[in-house]
């Protein structure tokens, strides 16, 4: 099930980067508008480090969307293929969810 988080986590950090770019706002930017160290934003999409639910919220509202729609992505997003795939994904089993993450990490490393 380790997979699942990995596959979660990159979502997110994909996510925060097409809003963040889909503004026009550095992370260098958002970082200090949000009281943060100026590479916070960037450790984040870099998988260097997380975030509280504190802060997810305050991402949220610094970029003027809600927590529902941070995680789906909408019709003109080029993450809304993926979030349909992450749907499904979430509700396979565990031994489903190994299965489909070794076939599509053998499929990508051809």
């Amino acid at each position: 099930m380790e997979e699942y988080s990995v596959v979660t986590e990159e979502f997110f950090r994909d996510r925060l980067r097409f809003l963040r770019n889909e503004r026009k706002i550095s992370a260098r930017e958002m970082s200090l508008a949000l009281g943060q160290n100026e590479t916070y934003i960037n450790k984040i999409e870099t998988g260097k480090c997380s975030t509280t639910i504190a802060s997810f919220f305050k991402i949220c509202e610094y970029l003027q969307v809600t927590p529902e729609h941070f995680f789906c992505a909408d019709a003109k997003n080029t993450l809304n293929n993926d979030s349909e795939i992450l749907k499904r994904f979430h509700k396979l089993t565990a031994y489903q969810s190994e299965y489909m993450f070794s076939f599509l990490k053998d499929l990508t490393e051809k």
